[in-house]
């Protein structure tokens, strides 16, 4: 349990899972998974990450007067 709830404060604290592996003495990191679960918390604020940014509004070719002019006196 004492191994279970260090990885778990570990991971909370930003701690590297590579990092967690080895302070726990693991060779293996899909051992190290086994102990350092994600709570809710977590993995909210790594949603938070991945915002949606609004795509930037993209003026029409068409309405571009200097480019019309280009393609028209080719």
């Amino acid at each position: 349990m004492i191994r279970h709830t260090t990885a778990c404060h570990l991971v909370l604290a930003g701690v590297d899972i590579n990092t967690i592996r080895a302070w726990l003495g693991h060779v293996s990191i899909s051992t190290t998974n086994i102990y350092a679960e994600i709570d809710l918390t977590l993995k909210a604020n790594a949603v938070a990450l991945c915002e949606v940014r609004q795509p930037r509004p993209v003026r029409s070719w068409k309405e571009d007067k200097d480019l019309m002019a280009f393609l028209k006196a080719l």
